[in-house]
Parts: C-alpha cells; sequence; structure tokens
C-alpha cells in the first residue's frame, strides 16, 4: 500500500466514526440527562406515569425507588427509579413547550 492510501482509510474510518457518534452515541446520552433530570424533580404529591403504564401518586421517595399510591384503590407499591415515564404534576418552575 501507498502512504496516500493509508491516509485515504484513516479519514474514511474517522469520518465514520464521527457520524456513529453524531446519529447514536450523542442522542442517547441527551436521552439519559433528560430522564435522569426528570427523575430529579420529582416531588412528593406528584402524579406519575410508569412505563408498565400505573398511573399513581408519590407518597416517599427513596435513593432508588419510589412508593406509590394508585389512584383507583388507594394502594401503595414501590416503584424503581428507572420504570418512571412521565411526571403527570406541572411545577410552576418548570419551563412551558
Amino acid at each position: 500500500m501507498q502512504a496516500g492510501q493509508i491516509i485515504y482509510i484513516v479519514v474514511w474510518v474517522a469520518i465514520i466514526g464521527l457520524m456513529f457518534y453524531f446519529l447514536m452515541i450523542r442522542p442517547q446520552k441527551k436521552k439519559q440527562k433528560e430522564e435522569q433530570k426528570l427523575r430529579d424533580s420529582i416531588q412528593v404529591g406528584d402524579e406519575l406515569l410508569t412505563i408498565g403504564g400505573i398511573h399513581g401518586r408519590v407518597v416517599s421517595i427513596k435513593e432508588d425507588s419510589f412508593v406509590l399510591e394508585s389512584v383507583a384503590d388507594h394502594s401503595k407499591f414501590k416503584i424503581a427509579n428507572w420504570a418512571i415515564s412521565r411526571n403527570l404534576t406541572v411545577h410552576d418552575d418548570a419551563p412551558a413547550k
């Protein structure tokens, strides 16, 4: 191989690496930051929707879980942080979309 061909290959590998970063890694990190921001903003009394479709009100907050009270029959259950899909409560300090 000649030196020009090696440089050509290295440039293409770098371009493919950058495309991979901007199309896959960067959006995933942005999504993870938004999910963490959602989890950090949850307060006692907020209405939540889990990824399983369960609606409930936050009764207590622990380090890695929430205790929810169901809206229908007021039963309480423990949900992991990662299982929260949306916060249905609108806070005054939250920016409007």
